[in-house]
């Protein structure tokens, strides 16, 4: 069973665009990233890993047939996460939107020192919210923008999953 190349290879690079645009708003626009913002990016992660998973055991899957099997499900895999980081996306831009309540809780780094130098390495660290938008374009927060690119791009990964070959 040799698996359809397409649909994991759109998975991949819209992964590593969506990273790409992640880590450029952190690293030159200055925008930290909050928790929520976190789990997306893990969950673009499991997607670039098992669309590559996918894509390399599919090319081996000619010498192995049994690796055209864990390819294909490789690539249903990369599918289901790409579909999960669109909810998580869908969930940190209603918190934004104030749709829903989110999460109530916040991290800190850990303590060690005296009273002051732990408070000042409290203090010192960026508060960063998940129901804040930092950046919108068109009305459209980031997390917005990832749930639309992340729910489109299942669409088409799923719609190249399922067709027949000929």
């Amino acid at each position: 069973m040799r698996s359809e190349p397409a649909g994991p290879a759109v998975l991949l690079a819209g992964a590593v665009a969506l990273l790409a645009g992640a880590w450029g708003f952190e690293l030159i626009g200055g925008l930290v990233p909050c928790e929520m913002c976190w789990w997306q990016r893990w969950a673009l992660l499991a997607v670039a890993f098992l669309a590559f998973d996918a894509l390399l055991l599919g090319q081996l899957s000619t010498r192995q047939p049994l690796l055209g099997l864990v390819a294909h499900l490789s690539g249903w895999m990369a599918l289901l996460a790409m579909i999960g980081n669109a909810g998580i996306a869908l969930f940190h831009a209603g918190v934004e939107q104030k749709w829903w309540q989110g999460l109530t809780r916040c991290t800190a780094p850990p303590l060690a020192g005296d009273t002051q130098s732990m408070l000042a390495d409290i203090l010192a660290q960026p508060l960063v919210r998940c129901d804040a938008i930092p950046w919108q374009m068109f009305g459209i927060s980031m997390a917005g923008w990832n749930f639309l690119i992340s729910f489109g791009l299942s669409g088409v990964a799923a719609w190249l999953m399922l067709r027949t070959r000929r």
